[in-house]
């Protein structure tokens, strides 16, 4: 249902997320009103509206791409949103602010472009990426990293940032209109988002 690793939903059970109790043998059951619940809230808007079961009938009704920006700053999710409204402004912008919750809204909404941040609560961006890229739902997806970390701090993150775009937060302004232009001329090339 949540589109997660179990490492992820364990973890997710242990912070009090999600409602669960163990079996004589050690096993996890988790309540499915408890996941419901998590999914109703995390599927909210950035203004709070509740959203449709079904991510494709609001992306039946736009014309734009569907996007998803999974960022943990509000400064950054505001700024990322008024840089996509002024240049895709019949995309479908949906914001997630930790990688737990990016990951579901992902799997549910079926982005066209997804914008990450590489450090993230819950999950970091570099472990959300390869998630991704291991699923063959997301091959039609254009990745688009966002991060405060310079060249040498992304280092460790090398495996997850192959042939993925990568712009330094203090270029969104400049270089993230680009970047997007380029993600809605062409087709995703399996760049494995």
């Amino acid at each position: 249902m949540l589109g997660m690793a179990v490492r992820s939903v364990q973890m997710m059970v242990d912070r009090g997320d999600l409602e669960a109790w163990k079996t004589p043998g050690g096993h996890r059951r988790i309540s499915r009103q408890s996941v419901q619940r998590w999914l109703d809230v995390r599927a909210s808007d950035s203004t709070g509206n509740a959203r449709s079961g079904n991510p494709h009938a609001a992306h039946s009704a736009a014309k734009g791409p569907r996007v998803l920006v999974i960022e943990d700053s509000a400064h950054y999710q505001n700024l990322l949103s008024l840089l996509l409204k002024q240049h895709l402004p019949d995309a479908d912008v949906q914001v997630a602010d930790d990688g737990i919750a990016g990951l579901a809204m992902a799997g549910r909404l079926d982005p066209d472009i997804l914008i990450v941040d590489i450090l993230l609560p819950g999950i970091d961006g570099a472990t959300l990426i390869t998630s991704l890229r291991s699923h063959p739902q997301f091959r039609h997806s254009h990745l688009i990293v966002v991060t405060s970390l310079d060249e040498a701090q992304r280092a460790p993150y090398a495996f997850a940032l192959s042939g993925v775009p990568v712009v330094h937060k203090t270029q969104i302004v400049t270089e993230l209109p680009r970047m997007l232009a380029a993600c809605v001329s062409r087709p995703a090339s399996g760049q494995g988002s």
